[in-house]
């Protein structure tokens, strides 16, 4: 599958050790950066220094903006020199993968591995956990509380319409026989993709404070952010990439959003934000909202590209968009999809019908447009982390490896061996919600996290939706303290899950020099700063090893198997 420039640094460890004569650079594997933040000082939502527009054409063609130098270009058809991902050919990659898990020696051979890489890891404790503990003991000033860690916080605002009725709060409250001082998250409405676990939610409170669109400009959201930022930057040590809703069902939203962050002056240095896009077509089509598919697409990026292309035009586009660090696909996946996605699937101007799209589709169109969009602006990239593996279809898993730059949950991983084995050889992010997924999925005891760590998957810890399911303030040292007691974590452990937390979000380059060390991209235990990230290294050698050496036992395999087929 074709790829655009990657926004996460690449694992050299990902590539077997045998370019003797190459030298490493760091700008080779790092570049293009997430924007880096203001300094102290800085005014954050400044306006000065917007570039010049630059005046292309844009077209949403087939489902993807294609960008053209001028009209007479746009006129002919030949588009800007950008990677356009084809359809036929993510259709043929999805096709060979679903095939390898479904091969019967390749499941038996990758069930082999995985079970050989857990005892391995077992082995590995016996010999070592005491020295890995002494290496901690011995570094000053650092435990596991004031390592770095992030969380990617879910702000579950689905409400797809509004009233437009102005009503003062005294007559909600009492419209719904309610007092104030009884307000609770159930009563907020906060999670409608479920309503099996909120059979109480009223809508009109999440109206008044979860949107930012609602008749008082969203002010008490913000200041509800403004709060959660607040206890964030007292912690110090802890971030979060909460996410806010772009629906498609307007071009108008990305305007009203970037406003709203500006006006209330939403910026925090220990918070990034992402872009969730519920797959909710069916309900804007039966709505006529939208004629099709593709205007709900060309309504969620088109606004991005016109900020791109003519940021004088979009300044505050502009200047929300330099801190937002990527998208998210979000809904229930165990909804099932009666269309079977192929490269013959309708275009998506073609997709008229009230059904929603498969998953697949739904996360193509999203990878090809954000794809075009790394490319064109290059100063910044916008990463991919869809929710993914929660429930339903292994395909999702297999959309997503071709896709995605990191996912969220990834429990099916465990049903599918040769999958969960590619995400093992890739390195694949995955940031796992055991809390959320013990409410709605999976119970606690069986959640694989403990297992995905112990085979070498690159799995972090993070809350989803912390206002339904933790219980303190303190939600992703919850999720951290849990973990730990239920199966006996050690320091170790809990200090390398949030080295991985950090490598996988959105926070700059600069950032993760100073969280993690300045060599943080460099393999194995030269690569580990043990005075702040406080994980042993022993632990990093024994990782960069194990997967140089699944790697290369693959390479000599593949080179094995083609000199016996060369004919003399």
């Amino acid at each position: 599958m074709q790829t655009g420039i990657p926004s996460l640094p690449q694992d050299r460890s990902t590539i077997p050790p045998q370019r003797e004569n190459e030298e490493w650079r760091e700008e080779d594997e790092v570049m293009p950066d997430i924007w880096p933040f203001p300094q102290e000082g800085e005014d954050p939502y400044s306006m000065e220094g917007i570039p010049e527009n630059l005046n292309y054409e844009l077209q949403m063609k087939d489902g993807i903006v294609h960008v053209y130098d001028n009209a007479e270009a746009l006129k002919k058809q030949q588009p800007h020199s950008l990677p356009y991902p084809d359809l036929e050919t993510f259709a043929i990659d999805l096709s060979h993968v679903l095939a390898m898990i479904a091969d019967g020696p390749t499941k038996t051979y990758c069930h082999r591995r995985l079970n050989f890489l857990a005892s391995k890891f077992y082995l590995h404790e016996m010999m070592n956990e005491m020295a890995e503990l002494k290496e901690l003991k011995c570094v000053p000033h650092r435990d596991f509380y004031n390592v770095r860690k992030t969380t990617y916080q879910e702000e579950t605002d689905r409400v797809v319409e509004k009233d437009g009725q102005k009503i003062t709060h005294k007559e909600v409250f009492n419209k719904l026989n309610m007092d104030p001082y009884d307000l609770t998250v159930d009563s907020l409405d906060v999670h409608a993709f479920n309503s099996k676990y909120n059979p109480v939610g009223a809508s009109e409170l999440r109206e008044i404070y979860l949107k930012s669109d609602n008749h008082i400009k969203g002010e008490y959201f913000a200041r509800i952010i403004k709060e959660v930022s607040r206890e964030l930057e007292e912690s110090k040590y802890q971030h979060a990439e909460p996410r806010l809703s772009i629906y498609g069902r307007s071009a108008s939203e990305w305007e009203g959003l970037a406003t709203w962050f500006i006006q209330h002056k939403l910026h925090s240095p220990n918070m990034r934000w992402m872009i969730q896009v519920p797959r909710i077509y069916d309900i804007f089509k039966s709505k006529k909202i939208v004629p099709n598919f593709a205007k709900m697409l060309e309504n969620v990026f088109l606004p991005l590209f016109e900020a791109t292309v003519n940021p004088q035009k979009h300044k505050e586009i502009h200047v929300f968009l330099q801190y937002v660090t990527g998208f998210d696909s979000v809904d229930d996946e165990s909804k099932h999809s009666d269309h079977m996605f192929s490269y013959k699937s309708p275009k998506p101007e073609a997709w008229t019908t009230d059904d929603n799209p498969p998953y697949t589709y739904y996360l193509f169109y999203m990878y090809a447009n954000i794809m075009v969009l790394n490319n064109l602006r290059k100063s910044k990239h916008l990463q991919f982390r869809p929710h993914c593996g929660e429930a339903g279809s292994i395909t999702h898993l297999v959309s997503a490896f071709l896709t995605a730059d990191n996912i969220s949950h990834g429990l099916n991983l465990k049903k599918s061996p040769v999958l969960q084995y590619l995400y093992y050889l890739a390195q694949v992010p995955i940031a796992m919600s055991p809390l959320s997924n013990n409410s709605l999925f999976l119970e606690y005891s069986k959640n694989p996290l403990r297992e995905f760590l112990q085979k070498g998957l690159c799995v972090s810890l993070s809350t989803d939706d912390p206002m339904q399911f933790h219980y303190t303030k303190e939600a992703l040292m919850e999720e951290y303290a849990i973990a730990a007691q239920l199966w006996k974590l050690s320091t170790c452990d809990l200090c390398e899950i949030a080295r991985n937390s950090v490598l996988q979000s959105g926070l700059s380059h600069q950032e993760k020099k100073h969280f993690i060390g300045s060599s943080y991209l460099e393999d194995g235990p030269a690569g580990n700063d043990i005075r702040r990230t406080n994980v042993a290294q022993i632990r990093m050698a024994y990782r960069y090893e194990t997967l140089c050496n699944e790697l290369s036992f693959l390479v000599d395999a593949v080179k094995t198997e083609v000199g016996n087929t060369i004919p003399e």
